[in-house]
């Protein structure tokens, strides 16, 4: 296990250097999306995510920060008082550069059945 994190042969591996794991990267995303975007009242789960992809490589000592971007939002065909909203979500470096972006789904309450 040692030597997966040896910088001098992460060197010679095909990202030159260290890099964090992808899914320890989306672990993240999600940590931030549920603490800081998910409603905790009105949150019903998901049924999934699409075009998750990363980008760029997450290097130790870069700083990201989650943006995010409602892409669509409609009521639930077989239940009016769920919704349903796709959100674009992107961890950003301190460059500027997005290293992982993701659609997730949410379902949520809806006020009321509106």
């Amino acid at each position: 296990m040692a030597d997966r994190l040896d910088p001098i042969a992460a060197r010679q591996g095909p990202f030159g250097g260290l890099i964090a794991s992808g899914w320890h990267t989306v672990a993240l995303m999600m940590q931030l999306f549920a603490r800081h975007y998910l409603s905790k009242v009105a949150s019903l789960g998901s049924p999934g995510v699409d075009e998750l992809r990363w980008l760029k490589p997450v290097r130790p000592g870069d700083r990201l920060r989650l943006r995010l971007r409602t892409l669509d939002t409609r009521l639930s065909s077989s239940d009016p008082r769920r919704g349903i909203v796709r959100t674009l979500a992107e961890l950003i470096d301190q460059g500027g550069e997005p290293v992982l972006r993701v659609t997730v789904v949410n379902l949520l309450s809806t006020r009321d059945g509106a």
